[in-house]
């Protein structure tokens, strides 16, 4: 089962950046929620900030912001909390 350590967080090239200018928009205000991935997600953070923990209660975070692309595994079980409302280029595989 993977964990927040799998997830990937890097900076895109300019060629991934206008790739993933393709992809749908999601956005969400500050909040907190649970969730299960049931495929593997690409996404470019265009605006916003988020931290993603194993539990709420854990010490194992990734945080990540404007100009990351992150990449977040198939099953993985996390909670999503985010800090500042975040707008992000998604693409589920």
């Amino acid at each position: 089962m993977p964990t927040v350590n799998d997830i990937t967080v890097q900076k895109p090239t300019e060629r991934e950046i206008t790739h993933c200018q393709t992809w749908p928009i999601w956005t969400c205000g500050v909040s907190e929620f649970e969730w299960e991935y049931t495929q593997t997600e690409k996404c470019l953070i265009i605006e916003g900030r988020v931290t993603i923990s194993d539990n709420p209660d854990s010490g194992q975070t990734v945080s990540f912001g404007p100009g990351d692309f992150v990449v977040l595994p198939d099953r993985l079980k996390c909670f999503w909390k985010v800090t500042e409302p975040v707008k992000k280029h998604y693409n589920f595989q």
